[in-house]
C-alpha cells in the first residue's frame, strides 16, 4: 500500500508491504539506488544504518508483543533525505498510523514549526514508536505487580508459568531494542553531513529516549529476577514443610505399626493375646506411645 503525505516542502511516502511497482515509483521520483529499493521488498534480519550521500537508510525493529497484527516484532525501514522521508513496514503499526493523522492535521493547519527538514520528522516518528515500546514495558510492569500480589497470596505454583511468560516478554523486548544503540551511533556519524551540526542535539535527545526505554526494560528484568528468587524460595520452603510433615507422620506411624504387629504374634507366651481386654490394652499402649512421641517432637521443636 502506497500513501503520500506533504508537509510544507517535505514529502513523506509510507509503504506497507510494498509491491514492486511502489518501489519503482520511489526509485524514479527520489532517485533511490536500486539496491536500497530492493531491500524494501522483503523484511531485513538486522538493524543497521547506511549513508548514500543524499540520503540515509536505516532499519530498526520494534517489539510489539500485544499491538502487532502478525508477529511479536515489527520492522521499520527509513530512507531519509533533506526534503523527503520514505518509510516501509510489513504490518499495520498503530503508533505510525496515529502519527500520520497528526502529520496530516499539522499540514492542514500549516504548522511547520520545528520541521525544517525530513530528519526532524523521522525523529518525531521514532519517538512515537519508543512511546509504544514503553507502553509494552508498562504492561509487563503491571503483570509483575500482579505476580507479586499472587506470590504473597500463596499461589506459588501458578506463578511459575506466569513468571516464565513475563520473562519471555522482557527477553523479546530487550533483544529487539538493543540493536538500536549501534544503529543510532552509526547514524550519528553521518547525520551532520545530511542535516547540519545543529541536528545533533535533537538526535542526542532521541538517543536519550532509547536509553530511557532500555533502562526501563533492564529494571523490570531485575525486578523479575527478584520475584523469581522470592517465589522459588517460598515454593521450596512450602515443599520442605510438606516433606517434613510427611516424614513426621511416617516416623510416628512406624513404631505404632510395629507395636501392633508384635502384640499380634500368635504365641502362647504372648500375655495380651486372647486376653479379655487385649484390644483396650493395645489401644492404651498406642495412645501412651503416641503422646510420648508428640511431647518429644514438641521438645525438639519438630512440630
Amino acid at each position: 500500500m502506497y500513501s503520500r503525505h506533504e508537509y510544507g516542502n517535505i514529502i513523506w511516502v509510507d509503504l506497507e508491504s510494498p509491491a514492486r511497482s511502489d518501489v519503482e515509483r520511489i526509485i524514479e521520483e527520489f532517485d533511490i539506488h536500486p539496491s536500497v529499493a530492493e531491500e524494501l521488498l522483503v523484511p531485513s534480519v538486522k538493524a543497521r544504518a547506511e549513508y548514500y550521500g543524499e540520503y540515509a537508510y536505516l532499519v530498526l525493529h520494534f517489539p510489539a508483543l500485544r499491538h502487532s497484527h502478525k508477529t511479536r516484532e515489527q520492522e521499520m525501514d527509513f530512507i531519509v533525505g533533506k526534503n523527503f522521508l520514505i518509510t516501509t513496514h510489513y504490518d499495520l503499526i498503530d503508533p505510525l498510523h496515529k502519527f500520520s493523522k497528526l502529520f496530516d492535521t499539522q499540514a492542514l493547519l500549516n504548522d511547520h514549526q520545528g520541521s525544517e527538514h525530513a530528519g526532524m520528522i523521522m525523529l518525531s516518528m521514532i519517538k512515537k514508536l519508543y512511546k509504544a515500546v514503553e507502553h509494552e514495558v508498562q504492561v509487563v510492569r503491571q503483570n509483575l505487580h500482579d505476580i507479586e500480589d499472587h506470590i504473597f497470596s500463596n499461589h506459588h505454583v501458578e506463578m511459575v508459568s506466569a513468571i516464565s511468560r513475563s520473562s519471555r516478554d522482557l527477553l523479546n523486548l530487550r533483544h529487539t531494542i538493543e540493536p538500536h544503540r549501534d544503529t543510532l551511533q552509526s547514524f550519528e556519524l553521518f547525520a551532520p553531513q545530511l542535516f547540519g551540526q545543529e541536528f545533533m542535539l535533537p538526535l542526542k535527545t532521541l538517543t536519550n529516549e532509547y536509553y530511557r526505554v532500555h533502562n526501563h526494560i533492564v529494571r523490570e528484568t531485575e525486578s523479575l529476577h527478584e520475584l523469581r528468587e522470592t517465589n522459588n524460595s517460598m515454593l521450596t520452603t512450602k515443599q520442605n514443610e510438606t516433606m517434613r510433615i510427611f516424614t513426621i507422620l511416617a516416623f510416628v506411624t512406624f513404631p505404632l505399626t510395629l507395636i501392633v504387629d508384635v502384640v499380634n504374634i500368635d504365641s502362647e507366651y504372648n500375655p495380651l493375646l486372647h486376653h479379655q481386654y487385649d484390644f483396650w490394652y493395645v489401644l492404651g499402649i498406642l495412645l501412651v506411645v503416641a503422646c510420648f512421641m508428640f511431647v518429644f517432637f514438641k521438645v525438639k521443636k519438630w512440630l
